[in-house]
């Protein structure tokens, strides 16, 4: 045993004096235990434990890579603030100036004991008849008004999308979703037992034609996926697609989870989610998290008649319901346009903070909605994702890696999204600037 990691002790030394250098590539582990003349499964200790001690990388079909670090010198020539707080570009949380202000009001009556003693009590996975009202009229669209009697809620958006899936899918089912996804989802998949299916799409959004494919060799329980600002992508789904899309699944008698969580940004009152095409076989999930706050917050499910037991069953086995407090202050800020003010001061937000991107990155290839909060950068050669992601952490800047988005393992996009929503914009700007400039001036070599 202590072989190993005697060799891995080398390996490491070679790394910290730079004889190996931040992004180059290990021999593959068979080349690597003929050349130390050791047996391959001691070469695949060795290469755990570096992976363990966090020098290198293993990426899936790549191999092996030795993870970025700071370059000796040149880190504050990089970043100023080098002794800064590090900025998290990974959360995505909006805030709109003076929030705080904004919500005290509508949470002020429900504190006196005699409106407590009720807020405090649990929801049913209905709600209440005021909830449902309220919700049904920040969903609705001018193509689109959900029936109140259709909602059930859950603690938060991820709450509504597990309770969903947990609906649709028995474990060991399978579950179409976007080549790239929400990492949560991978998440809820892998506690439900639920095998996730990649499906192809294009600019327009998901391809009916690969869903069909998918559905013909193996069927689907179900499909899940965000055409209304795509995370990581920013995509909109055209109004052609979504129709095509609605054929589709209706085709395939195909249940679908539409996450609508990030619609709101987008001004657009003509464009009509995929529910409005297929109303029988659509669940919605959205919720209060990014219109409103994160930590006080509600999740919406419009479910189709058919399926609102099932789907209350399952919010209800899941331990998800809302808390009636949340439902409360969510009614109290829909009844006196606390949510319709925060929604048009974020999208203003989200608006410059479009701006410091496309300036900040000018010339390199950025996915992303002049409406949105996140952006999906494809890095420039020679950069992976893991390198880049380490090298932005050591100069103070937190990045999400593709890999995090995913479905298939033996896929690793060099790309990483910015989440632009939670850092002040003098952070983000200086983020951003401190970013280029590791892509364009420190590569991996």
């Amino acid at each position: 045993m202590g072989d190993f990691r005697r060799i891995a002790d080398r390996i490491a030394d070679d790394i910290a004096t730079g004889r190996l250098r931040p992004g180059q590539q290990l021999p593959p582990q068979r080349w690597f235990a003929r050349r130390h003349r050791i047996a391959p499964s001691t070469a695949g200790r060795v290469y755990g434990e570096l992976v363990r001690r966090g020098l290198v990388v293993g990426e899936v079909g790549r191999g092996t890579f030795v993870r970025a670090a700071p370059p000796v010198g040149q880190a504050r020539a990089l970043v100023e603030t080098a002794t800064a707080a590090p900025v998290n570009l990974e959360l995505n949380y909006p805030c709109a100036p003076g929030q705080s202000e904004l919500l005290a009001p509508a949470l002020a009556p429900l504190l006196r004991p005699d409106m407590l003693t009720e807020a405090v009590r649990p929801a049913p996975a209905d709600g209440t008849a005021a909830a449902r009202a309220a919700a049904a009229g920040l969903l609705a669209l001018p193509g689109w008004r959900p029936d109140p009697g259709r909602f059930l809620f859950t603690g938060n958006a991820r709450q509504a999308i597990a309770a969903a899936l947990a609906s649709l899918a028995r474990p060991g089912c399978r579950v179409g979703v976007e080549e790239l996804t929400y990492p949560l989802v991978k998440e809820i998949a892998a506690r439900l037992g639920i095998v996730l299916v990649p499906i192809a799409g294009d600019g327009e959004g998901l391809r009916p034609d690969a869903l069909a494919a998918a559905h013909r060799a193996a069927p689907l329980s179900a499909l899940y996926l965000q055409p209304a600002l795509h995370n990581p992508t920013s995509l909109a789904t055209s109004e052609r697609r979504m129709g095509e899309l609605a054929r589709q699944a209706q085709d395939l008698d195909l249940p679908v989870v539409e996450d609508r969580i990030w619609s709101f940004l987008r001004p657009d009152p003509d464009a009509t989610p995929l529910a409005a095409h297929a109303p029988g076989l659509t669940l919605v999930v959205d919720g209060l998290s990014k219109r409103v706050a994160p930590g006080l917050t509600v999740g919406f499910l419009v479910v189709p008649p058919q399926r609102v037991e099932a789907v209350a069953d399952a919010v209800r086995s899941g331990g998800w319901s809302a808390g009636r407090f949340a439902l409360e202050a969510a009614v109290r800020w829909a009844g006196d346009g606390t949510v319709a003010r925060l929604v048009a001061a974020k999208r203003a937000d989200a608006a410059r903070r479009q701006r410091l991107l496309a300036a900040r990155l000018d010339g390199f290839t950025v996915r992303t909605d002049p409406h949105g909060y996140f952006a999906w950068w494809e890095l420039p050669a020679p950069w992976r994702a893991d390198t880049f992601t380490a090298a932005a952490a050591a100069h103070g800047v937190a990045v999400t890696p593709g890999t995090a988005f995913t479905v298939d393992p033996h896929r690793t996009p060099d790309a990483v999204r910015l989440g632009l929503a939670s850092a002040g914009e003098e952070e983000l700007a200086r983020s951003l600037e401190v970013l280029a400039g590791i892509a364009r001036g420190v590569g991996p070599g």
